[in-house]
């Protein structure tokens, strides 16, 4: 597995296992992923406004930590070593997830 980071604006955001750069774009270019970069929200803004440059690369080892820690610590058992799982290098919340609270 290699491991790649996503961009926004030059700054790291997330990062992701893929089996290969191929893999890895394909999912970077998906139309879900890019739409949830616009909902999800860090700091109260949107991860990305639609227009920032989003850039794909190889990630650096504090990033590849950063997963193989998520990984790791995932509650989710049924889980398979080759699973989409992106981390986020950054504090992310999701709006939906509020409404449930009211």
């Amino acid at each position: 597995m290699k491991y790649f980071t996503v961009e926004i604006g030059g700054r790291p955001i997330a990062c992701f296992r893929s089996e290969d750069p191929e893999d890895a774009e394909h999912f970077f270019e998906a139309e879900d992923f890019r739409e949830d970069l616009t909902i999800l929200l860090s700091d109260g803004k949107p991860l990305w406004d639609g227009r920032a440059a989003l850039n794909l690369r190889e990630a650096n080892a504090a990033e590849k930590g950063e997963v193989d820690q998520a990984y790791e610590f995932d509650a989710d058992l049924q889980k398979e070593a080759d699973d989409e799982f992106v981390v986020f290098l950054v504090p992310v919340t999701d709006p939906a997830d509020d409404s449930d609270d009211e």
